[in-house]
């Protein structure tokens, strides 16, 4: 039997509902949940005094329920005469001070003034089927009538499923003025309890009437899921609507994980319910060739504090790894958020008990345990040392976290783009060997960096670490020099735009003492940030130049003199709408291009940091890169995005792979001096082991 309707403009027609319910018989309908769902929400605001307005009733048991629970001043109307009968049949003895008449809720013949409530449930909806002219004014007919029938200080309770164009409609016109807003969602036990087929939730909008006043603030409130706790209050309407879309983009995702064993990496985030700020965020991941047994349908991943950022919690691809090696078909990665206070895996695990569950997988054992894992067994550790503003990329942090086992590292991260790591060095505790060495050595200069990550433990700078695998990369494309400036005697000149925490920088300095190097930054914050916290200091073979890159090479080339033996682009762009992070597109333009080979000398090397996601992008920035510069190596980064590209200005630079490695080793030995820290995991010519010649 077809009940529902072929379109759903049908919803709005008169016709299709006395046919609806001549087909239906008596059967009750209750579309969005009957009173066991709604009644919580409904006896907040509907008192048992009250006179009710039931705009739309049809055949639903809702009025009836509400009668036999105290509130019996219900006047009952709908444009279906054969509904009208039913109900009046269903109820005139049971229910005598019950009305049920037939009439169009946009032009109602009651008095002004005359309910404390008006209860629609899922009328505007029918009405409201699309954003046409004249569907638009006959919801503005309901919605004007009903303020119309109600005395100041009554409420419009709208049950809907709060479509977008609904949603709009609403809050739009009871924000203007006259009216608060507030917001509740019947909670999702409710809805399956009802067996609702509507995978998006149900709301119930409140509309309270009051005085208008010149100065009355505007209320516009969400209510939590939890009804016990506190409202929280949004600043304008469409803060209230993103809100309700956010609860409605949750319900349609976890719809969809409840049905599917086999669905692509979702991510979502949790916000504190107070503050609004985010909290967790999951990452749901599923390995469907994971033999089903009991006990490994789901598992909770609890990501340590100061950790999220490593490839293997921080991508899609080394999270699908680590899914599949820990055996569980579903596993829910949770993140945490610096800013918010979380005491142990345990209160994490109180704290998310009930809504992780919602998140799983269909055929879940009911009862089954849900095991919550983690690395190393705890939250982790990270201390934010400082907090500033860049006027250019906006807030940011300095923190220190703990790593895997016993590391700690330093990180600035920049509040707008917070996965992504801008600068890192390695902590080492100052009571070690190294550590203690490390101190006595640079003690005036690290005292403003060293700090302590945990209680009774301070930590210095390990200059001799480089974090990053493609600055590691970018060291190793100098073993392409036939003079890489290891000793005071091999002059070295290098330029290096994008000066972040300056280890990249220092590196090359404190390495290859016949080098003379040259940073250029064009964010004053970062070059701040650097010295008072990262170890950056200047001396006669160091300097900075405060300036953007583009500007200060166009300069040089300008005059006309090939002055560099090594220039280096670690630089990010700003713009995260293109398919390229890395480095800004103007940098790989021809022309500039140009400029960087007037400065660079004739057996020089220029080496780009490349991040593209765009293999297009890519291939045309490559090509633009080719026609300036005969000769480019290309380094890809194991499990990263980023490709160092080795561009030479005369194709007669070409070494064979081989000689490459072993330049590369040979490199190593140079640099390895005594009294000298060197990380043993960096090994110069495994960083080039996979590079192409284009």
């Amino acid at each position: 039997m077809n009940l529902l309707p072929r379109s759903s403009k049908e919803f709005s027609s008169s016709q299709y509902w006395e046919q609806f319910f001549r087909r239906r018989g008596e059967r009750a309908f209750e579309w969005y949940g009957g009173y066991l769902e709604l009644c919580a929400v409904l006896h907040k605001y509907i008192k048992p005094k009250d006179k009710v307005l039931v705009v739309g009733c049809g055949n639903s048991e809702l009025s009836e329920r509400l009668y036999d629970a105290g509130c019996q001043n219900l006047a009952n109307i709908d444009v279906s005469e054969v509904v009208i009968r039913q109900m009046n049949e269903r109820n005139a003895n049971q229910r005598p001070n019950m009305t049920y008449q037939v009439m169009d809720a946009t032009k109602t013949t009651f008095s002004d003034s005359h309910f404390q409530a008006v209860l629609d449930k899922g009328t505007l909806d029918a009405i409201l089927t699309d954003t046409e002219a004249g569907t638009l004014e006959t919801a503005t007919r309901l919605l004007t009538e009903v303020g119309r029938v109600l005395q100041c200080g009554g409420r419009y309770l709208c049950v809907s499923l709060a479509q977008a164009h609904v949603l709009e409609k609403l809050v739009t016109q009871f924000s203007q003025g006259g009216w608060m807003v507030r917001i509740h969602q019947v909670s999702e036990s409710s809805s399956k309890g009802s067996g609702s087929q509507f995978p998006l939730p149900v709301f119930v909008f409140v509309m309270t009437k009051v005085k208008e006043m010149p100065g009355f603030p505007q209320v516009l409130e969400m209510m939590p899921e939890d009804e016990g706790g506190k409202s929280v209050r949004c600043g304008s309407p469409s803060d209230l609507m993103d809100m309700v879309k956010e609860r409605q983009s949750y319900a349609l995702i976890r719809s969809h994980l409840n049905q599917n064993h086999n669905s692509p990496e979702v991510s979502l985030d949790l916000c504190d319910g107070v503050s609004g700020k985010t909290r967790y965020t999951f990452h749901v991941v599923d390995s469907p060739s994971i033999r089903l047994l009991p006990a490994n349908h789901f598992a909770i991943f609890i990501i340590p504090q100061g950790r999220e950022t490593e490839w293997l919690f921080g991508s899609e691809t080394g999270r699908r790894q680590l899914a599949g090696n820990v055996g569980f078909r579903r596993l829910l990665f949770v993140a945490l958020h610096r800013d918010q206070p979380y005491e142990s895996m345990e209160a994490i695990q109180s704290e998310l008990s009930a809504k992780v569950l919602e998140l799983a997988p269909p055929g879940l054992p009911d009862n089954q345990q849900i095991p919550f894992l983690s690395a190393g067994g705890d939250i982790g550790i990270r201390t934010v040392q400082y907090r500033g503003r860049s006027e250019m990329s906006g807030e940011y942090v300095v923190e220190d976290v703990r790593g895997d086992g016993t590391s700690y590292f330093r990180r600035l991260i920049f509040l707008s783009n917070q996965n992504v790591v801008q600068s890192e060095a390695r902590l080492l505790p100052s009571n070690t060997p190294s550590g203690q060495k490390k101190k006595r050595k640079d003690k005036k200069k690290q005292q403003k960096a060293n700090d302590k990550v945990e209680p009774g433990i301070t930590h210095v700078l390990d200059k001799s670490y480089l974090c990053c695998e493609h600055h590691k990369a970018m060291i190793s494309g100098l073993s392409l020099l036939h003079n890489p400036g290891v000793t005071p005697d091999q002059h070295l000149s290098v330029l290096v735009v994008g000066l972040g925490g300056g280890s990249l920088s220092l590196f090359i300095h404190d390495y290859f003492l016949g080098s003379l190097v040259e940073a250029v930054e064009i964010d004053p914050a970062v070059l701040d940030v650097a010295g008072r916290w990262f170890g950056f200091t200047l001396d006669n073979r160091l300097k900075v130049h405060l300036a953007d890159g583009l500007d200060h090479i166009n300069e040089l080339a300008q005059k006309g003199k090939s002055c560099y033996d090594v220039i280096m682009f670690d630089v990010d762009s700003k713009d995260a709408s293109l398919g390229m992070s890395c480095p800004p597109p103007a940098f790989v333009e021809k022309t500039f291009l140009h400029s960087v080979q007037k400065i660079l000398k004739d057996n020089g090397i220029f080496i780009l940091n490349l991040v593209c996601r765009d293999p297009v992008l890519k291939k045309k920035v490559i090509n633009t890169i080719h026609e300036v510069f005969p000769l480019i190596y290309v380094q890809k980064i194991e499990d990263e995005v980023n490709e160092i590209l080795f561009c030479c200005p005369v194709s007669g630079q070409r070494r064979d792979l081989s000689e490459l490695k072993e330049s590369a080793r040979s490199l190593e030995k140079q640099l390895k001096r005594p009294g000298m820290l060197w990380d043993e995991t960096f090994v110069l010519a495994d960083m080039l082991k996979s590079v192409q010649i284009v």
